[in-house]
């Protein structure tokens, strides 16, 4: 007698952004419901990838949710009763509220209004009571603020998550570098997991442990080696291999005209695709910058400097007052990707990244389409994420997916060779954040 097909579980994701997350779930077998995003940009690339009918990954999508863009307060204030309708019912809640208020390589301001966003994430939690709760974002969640309103004048976000969700469901969180799982950039991030006390689940191992257990096998399974150097993931975009074309969306700009992958992680960015790879606009800069690129990449080179932000001394020849630039470092995962297109400079050509290269960098397949602008500025930065933001603010594809195989195993009987049971209790969280009690 055949057996009867396994229902894929299923999740939520909010704060989506352009889909890097609810990417890697799908890849990993879990069945999206809806997602939640309010930027337009970052919304039509969510769209584009997995919520029109054409997608080869799309989510299932309800009636009752205009597929367009919404703020989570917006949708708890309109859809209240549909939300209350899915309760129990969902398996994983997935997301992580905006991080720019959190982040080291910001002004790391308190009452930042999207810092305010977790309690918004934590009555979505209360109202629908997923069985699963996944979070993610910067370490600098878990660091202290100075805040004045507060009895000890300070406040941890990361405390009050933990503290929060802790009251129905047993809570560990770690710090995992994205490297480790075959991304290509050294890129560490905050990851909380919940699971509701008063559900089964199909393992006692604590979740981390799981992911930590499934991981050499999922970078088999992807044919990967890690750490993944830069050069093994973007050399087949060279300007120098590859030639430049008219840009086909952007006029007076020059594209990468690409001609194929080279290594085995372009290869399998590059599935089903081949030549048709978009995002690849340069930008134009004037001869002076690149000029002054091509002497910094050989100073940097020649000096040891790269991966590392330019000493002021060096900054200073070049008259430069940007403190972030630095050379990606071929023969490493690159550091962090930001939503600053000028941040990093490519290896060996004197220019920046292309969105396609950043995307590389944070694992996105070459099939995944990115829409809206490509930069933005001024007060603007608060209020739009365009292409670059995207790229930048997403959870890398491969770490997602090695999660959402790691977290099935809770809930497929066919995956598990550990005895029923609640998972333990997490006391702390470690690996580069300070401990904190729950």
């Amino acid at each position: 007698m055949p057996k009867t097909p396994q229902k894929s579980p299923t999740f939520v994701d909010i704060f989506a952004g352009c889909g890097g997350l609810s990417y890697g779930l799908m890849a990993a077998g879990w069945d999206g419901l809806f997602a939640i995003e309010r930027d337009a940009n970052a919304f039509s690339s969510l769209n584009e990838n997995l919520i029109r009918q054409e997608a080869a990954k799309k989510f299932s999508w309800p009636k009752w949710l205009p597929k367009t863009p919404h703020g989570i307060d917006e949708v708890l204030d309109s859809h209240r009763e549909s939300l209350l309708a899915l309760r129990n019912k969902v398996d994983l809640l997935a997301g992580g509220p905006p991080c720019q208020g959190f982040s080291s390589a910001g002004r790391r301001i308190a009452n930042d209004p999207r810092n305010h966003l977790t309690s918004s994430y934590l009555e979505f939690v209360a109202l629908v009571r997923p069985k699963i709760v996944l979070i993610e974002n910067v370490k600098g969640i878990a660091i202290d603020f100075d805040d004045e309103e507060s009895a000890d004048g300070k406040v941890n976000y990361a405390k009050k998550i933990i503290q929060a969700l802790s009251v129905e469901y047993n809570v560990s969180a770690e710090v995992l570098d994205t490297s480790t799982f075959g991304v290509p950039q050294k890129r560490k991030r905050f990851f909380i997991i919940g699971f509701r006390k008063d559900t089964s689940f199909l393992s006692k191992e604590m979740p981390f442990t799981v992911i930590e257990r499934l991981r050499l096998g999922f970078l088999a399974s992807k044919g990967l080696s890690v750490p993944v150097a830069a050069k093994s993931a973007i050399s087949d975009l060279e300007v120098a291999r590859n030639g430049m074309r008219q840009s086909t969306e952007s006029a007076g700009f020059q594209e990468i005209a690409y001609k194929g992958p080279l290594t085995s992680y372009q290869r399998l960015m590059n599935v089903g695709i081949g030549k048709n790879v978009t995002d690849t606009r340069l930008a134009r800069h004037k001869v002076e910058i690149k000029s002054r690129f091509e002497k910094i990449i050989q100073l940097c080179h020649a000096d040891g400097r790269l991966n590392v932000s330019l000493s002021p001394e060096l900054r200073a020849s070049f008259g430069l007052k940007k403190c972030a630039i630095r050379v990606l470092d071929p023969d490493a995962p690159s550091p962090t990707i930001t939503s600053m297109p000028d941040d990093l400079i490519h290896y060996r050509e004197s220019r920046t990244l292309t969105v396609r290269e950043n995307a590389r960098l944070q694992s996105f397949p070459d099939s995944f389409v990115f829409k809206g602008k490509y930069t933005t500025g001024g007060d603007r930065r608060k209020k739009e994420v365009p292409r670059f933001t995207q790229v930048a603010n997403a959870v890398p594809p491969l770490i997602a997916e090695a999660i959402g195989r790691a977290l099935i195993v809770y809930l497929r009987p066919a995956e598990v060779t550990t005895s029923v049971s609640a998972p333990r209790k997490a006391s702390q969280y470690s690996r580069g954040a300070a401990a904190v009690e729950v």
